[in-house]
């Protein structure tokens, strides 16, 4: 399918080669359509020649990289775009796309195409900004790295490793890009120190290396940093085994400046994982508003005094299983758990399931077990482990597992680690003949089943859809709690924890009319709250009757399933 959409003037019928467009888009468009099948001969430069010179003149590129900018258009809702692709849209041999490869590498160094490195291939894509200006005929002109604040410079820093994280920036351009931003802001204090460490700046290796740890420590609250979240840095094995091998012997430049030091397990230096020194973050970010003594947490972790109180209420049965795991997860009585466990020969991880249907309050419980323990939460985004590029979602599974890890050796209490949702990797394997997204799929739940086997802490999975649960996970849940909808008695509770001024009988009528979730029940509480607020007065039980007819014309009724009010 097209990309880009045929003129007005082409509908008309006036032939391609005599069209006068008038945009900047439209003069791409008419370069693509004369470039298409051409083999790029003569006769196309002699027809696209005007359309060339105005997008050359505009964009301020060369008659090639005009002619290849415009093909890369084409082609920009791919986010994949092989250089093979190229050559066919434009029906010329690869030989000739290949030679017009300094006209590609020019594109990206104006970040107009980004480029990726994919399984030993090159791909690339058009940023989405790329698009936006063209769209509004204006070349597209990359921000300003210059006259940074300190948390403007990390934002940069961050999405200049996330590209690296991605492939679309290689070890040599990653270190141009950060060396330009050092120099840009010399009068940051962050930027002076780091040049004032002349043998680490002078070194890319260790140059690399330091604005790491400080990209992980700033931006993603990661002070407890593992190989695994080094190893994507280095454009190949023998460059991270060595630099692996330096910093477990304690040879690296970074240590032996009191810059980074071996993480601290309970006094005992563990060389598997590494933070900066509590001297070296004084000297890097006074301009930043960070609590240098030694902040533990993870990106991603909710600390357990934060959690806010909240009343729950439950059916007989789930509150006996919710009272008996509660009790299990208090420190003194989980720590000598898992000592018999372990002296028993058995796994001594616990895995949880929570299922329920939605709005049955299987999220909220879990922060109310965590606060209840001392617990932090761990929480695992699902969404960010998905991953367009091949291998990559592997990488972030493992590395969520490598952290957790880091945080239960760290921690004074063993944290919980949360799949919320989970129901996107812990559902049934998927037939690997339906393609690449099918076996990456089956990679991650494989690599999830072999972490649970190993699990030394609190594993909580919430999730919806129990029938979709692959058997192999359904036997490494030790714990399965089904949360089912309220009965009259619990809905009689959250009715009247929720409106004080609903009467016993009020509350009872309106628990025995409607099966309701809590999170059902909450809906029709904020919309009596709107009411009340613009009618300044409160709605009447008939109102109430309209409010939960309503709930029901777009709430379907499934199988029964769960509630705590959340």
């Amino acid at each position: 399918m097209r990309s880009l959409k045929i003129t007005q003037e082409k509908a008309q019928g006036q032939p391609v080669a005599t069209r006068k467009p008038k945009t900047l888009l439209g003069h791409i468009e008419h370069i693509i359509e004369l470039a298409e099948n051409s083999g790029l001969d003569d006769a196309f430069y002699e027809k696209a020649k005007a359309s060339i010179r105005f997008v050359a003149k505009a964009l301020t590129l060369s008659a090639n990289q005009v002619v290849i900018f415009s093909v890369f258009m084409e082609k920009c809702n791919d986010t994949r775009i092989f250089l093979h692709e190229i050559s066919k849209f434009m029906g010329c041999r690869n030989i000739k796309t290949i030679s017009m490869m300094s006209d590609v590498e020019e594109l990206e160094k104006r970040r107009l195409v980004r480029g990726c490195s994919d399984e030993g291939e090159k791909t690339y894509r058009v940023p989405h900004e790329v698009i936006n200006a063209v769209k509004q005929g204006v070349a597209y002109e990359p921000e300003s790295n210059k006259n940074l604040n300190t948390e403007q410079l990390f934002q940069r820093i961050e999405r200049l490793f996330d590209e690296r994280d991605n492939k679309e920036i290689s070890y040599r351009g990653l270190e141009a890009e950060l060396r330009s931003l050092i120099e840009d802001n010399k009068t940051l204090a962050f930027c002076q120190k780091i040049k004032e460490w002349g043998s680490i700046y002078s070194y890319s290796d260790d140059f690399l290396l330091l604005l790491l740890f400080c990209h992980r420590f700033v931006n993603l609250d990661d002070d407890c940093i593992g190989f695994r979240d080094l190893e994507d840095l280095y454009e190949g094995k023998w460059e991270f085994k060595h630099i692996k091998s330096e910093l477990q012997k304690g040879e690296n430049e970074l240590q032996k400046e009191l810059i980074v030091e071996y993480n601290n397990d309970n006094g005992l230096a563990d060389t598997e994982f590494y933070r900066i020194t509590d001297n070296a973050k004084e000297q890097l970010f006074p301009e930043l508003d960070i609590k240098i003594k030694q902040s533990k947490s993870k990106k991603g972790l909710l600390k357990h005094d934060s959690i806010a109180a909240k009343e729950l209420f439950y059916n007989e049965r789930e509150r006996a299983q919710i009272t008996q795991l509660t009790t299990l997860l208090q420190e003194d009585r989980f720590a000598a758990v898992q000592k018999r466990l372990e002296e028993s020969g058995m796994r001594k991880g616990f895995a949880c399931l929570f299922h329920g249907a939605p709005g049955t309050g299987k999220t909220e419980t879990v922060y109310q077990i965590a606060r209840a323990t001392g617990r932090d939460i761990m929480m695992v985004d699902i969404s960010e482990t998905k991953s367009c590029w091949f291998g990559e979602s592997e990488k972030k599974i493992k590395a969520i597992f490598d952290r957790y890890r880091a945080c239960v050796k760290t921690q004074p209490a063993t944290p919980i680690l949360l799949f919320n949702e989970a129901d996107g990797v812990i559902g049934k394997r998927k037939d690997t003949g339906t393609g690449s997204v099918a076996q990456t799929e089956n990679a991650i739940q494989n690599i999830i089943l072999q972490e649970m086997e190993n699990l030394d802490g609190i594993m909580i999975a919430t999730t919806n859809l129990t029938q979709n649960l692959d058997k192999a996970f359904e036997r490494r849940f030790l714990y399965k709690l089904e949360f089912d909808k309220p009965g009259v008695e619990a809905k009689k509770r959250i009715w009247l924890s929720m409106i004080p001024s609903l009467s016993a009988q009020e509350a009872e009528e309106l628990a025995a009319a409607y099966d309701f979730s809590g999170g059902q029940i909450e809906n029709i509480v904020r919309k009596r709250t709107v009411d009340t607020i613009l009618n300044g007065t409160d709605p009447s039980m008939e109102a109430m009757h309209n409010y939960c007819r309503s709930e029901l014309l777009y709430k379907k009724e499934g199988r029964k399933i769960g509630f705590i009010k959340g």
